[in-house]
């Protein structure tokens, strides 16, 4: 079971003192993976539209994030198979205390555009991600710097940065440029876990030229990764490739990558039989049935646990207020047949949720979800009695249809009504970009299936991006103030065990509230063409680019 697995378990100090002493390497150590391996050409995988223009602060998304990984460096990289964090713009992060923290970078490395990227680059971006008016949906992981509160918006409405209610100031008090390769962070409250987090996409610095145009600049970002984006043809392909100036230890082999993207995962399925794909990282249901792919990709797949869980997710209740009582949603979820359904639609690819933190990381606890993430229809039924019925004309539950959750999600209402005698629809929604706009929007209502791959490897990542009041990815709007609180505490002890002790406690608090519907933790599973050797997936389910190569 993946309850007793822990190839993601980092220490927040160990992570400390791992990179201050600056150690790391790139590339893979497997000789199976570079057997037969050559340098150059290029390959094509399945790519999806992004949510939004492709700027690291503002995309917390799979569809842009995959892109953005490959273009931007950031001061932390993830090793693709244990997601151990080691440096990589960053020469040094030092801490004595865990609430201030000196950064020290390497010379030279460089921006798409020729420019050398300084610390100035990372405050200016730092500062530009908080500040509320620029409305950055992951200006949210600069919370922990001290200052932040002041670039927050007050006001009410539409427009909370309207008149009285603009932000105090623009930029961080807890930012401070020491000198061209120097700066240094203060935070709030001791956030023991900082330098591991310094790997996310957010944390990724911007060049001078961003700050002249952010309006257009996500159209065609200038980055200081391994590869560059050459061209974005909406709703058809986005075109990577290699940077000759690439200073860092991280780089890849082929010379172009090109995302093709694709409106439902049958078509880039076959596409890859067909060998007019490379790479797909996602197999249809169709094709799980029996390991139907294994035969139609022999020696061409790999299946790896990944940091991942997929939910489902009410709407606010200031948006569809049928679904504000924490008893209907507990009784959909203990009306919810997850076992049969991983069973016929995925071929036992997944495992069942217990909770809202995926097994891989260090600090997951079994069974937080306790009896709601049981199948138990008799109880279902009479939780729904206890909230007086379901308020609503039927349950819906919305998906992106340009993916492969149209099965699961008609078998999970087909659970729902036969459970509790409610009407359930299953609804697509015509592609990811759209799916997330409405759902950022507030516009979606009912159910809607959501889903999470860390961002990095800790516990934390699992629970404050998504539920802390306000987070970036809080599609729900869940608010709990005793929650908060005991997120500030796991962060600011500094002993991982501690920390996770105050983690696991808020973690329980989701199942009195229901804050989402936990469905199933994530196995990636990825198909490649004949083309190609080295096709690796990562600790965080995604396919890494640097270790693929043509034949």
């Amino acid at each position: 079971m993946r309850g007793t697995t822990r190839t993601v378990a980092v220490a927040a100090l160990s992570a400390v003192a791992l990179l201050a002493a600056g150690c790391g390497s790139g590339g893979s150590d497997d000789p199976e993976t570079s057997a037969g391996a050559k340098t150059g050409g290029e390959i094509t995988v399945r790519g999806c539209n992004p949510e939004n223009p492709l700027v690291p602060s503002n995309t917390t998304e799979t569809c842009g994030g995959n892109v953005i990984d490959a273009v931007f460096a950031k001061l932390v990289h993830y090793d693709p198979d244990t997601a151990k964090p080691t440096n990589d713009i960053a020469e040094s992060i030092e801490t004595t205390d865990n609430q201030n923290f000196t950064v020290k970078l390497k010379k030279g490395y460089k921006f798409h555009d020729g420019t050398e990227v300084k610390a100035k680059n990372f405050v200016d971006t730092w500062n530009y991600a908080a500040y509320a008016p620029n409305a950055q949906s992951s200006g949210y992981f600069m919370e922990p710097i001290e200052g932040f509160g002041d670039l927050q918006c007050t006001g009410e409405g539409d427009d909370a940065c309207a008149g009285a209610g603009n932000a105090k100031a623009d930029k961080l008090t807890g930012l401070a440029v020491t000198d061209d390769y120097t700066f240094t962070i203060k935070t709030t409250e001791k956030v023991s876990n900082l330098p591991v987090r310094l790997g996310y996409s957010a944390f990724a610095p911007l060049p001078d030229a961003f700050f002249a145009s952010p309006d257009t600049f996500g159209d065609k970002p200038i980055g200081s990764g391994p590869y560059k984006l050459d061209s974005w043809t909406k709703e058809q392909s986005i075109v990577l490739s290699k940077f000759a100036d690439y200073s860092g230890e991280f780089d890849g082999k082929v010379d172009k990558v090109t995302f093709k993207i694709y409106q439902d995962a049958d078509s880039a399925y076959n596409d890859v039989i067909a060998n007019n794909l490379d790479i797909t990282d996602e197999i249809p249901a169709s094709a799980l049935i029996d390991d139907k792919y294994k035969t139609d990709l022999p020696e061409r797949n790999a299946q790896k646990e990944s940091g991942s869980i997929s939910t489902i997710t009410a709407a606010p209740s200031k948006v569809d207020p049928a679904y504000a009582d924490p008893k209907i949603k507990q009784a959909i979820s203990m009306a919810i047949d997850r076992e049969t359904i991983i069973k016929q639609i995925f071929n036992g690819t997944r495992v069942p949720a217990t909770g809202w933190v995926s097994p891989v990381v260090d600090g997951y606890k079994a069974e937080q979800c306790g009896e709601y993430c049981k199948y138990d229809p008799a109880k279902a039924k009479a939780l729904l009695a206890e909230a007086g019925g379901f308020k609503g004309d039927k349950v819906t539950l919305s998906y992106n249809a340009d993916a492969a959750h149209k099965e699961w999600t008609e078998a999970t209402c087909n659970s729902i009504k036969q459970a509790l005698g409610v009407e359930c629809v299953a609804t697509g929604v015509v592609d990811f970009a759209t799916f997330r706009q409405e759902i950022g929007d507030r516009k979606l209502k009912g159910l809607f299936r959501t889903g999470w791959q860390m961002d990095y490897p800790s516990i934390e990542n699992f629970l404050a991006p998504i539920f802390k009041t306000g987070a970036s990815s809080n599609d729900g709007d869940y608010s709990n103030p005793a929650f908060d609180k005991l997120l500030v505490e796991g962060a600011a002890a500094t002993d991982p065990a501690a920390a996770n002790a105050k983690y696991q406690e808020a973690e329980a608090l989701l199942a009195k509230d229901m804050a989402s519907i936990p469905m199933w933790y994530g196995k990636a599973t990825m198909g490649w063409s004949e083309k190609v050797t080295g096709v690796k997936i990562t600790a965080f389910g995604t396919i890494d680019l640097a270790s693929v190569s043509l034949k």
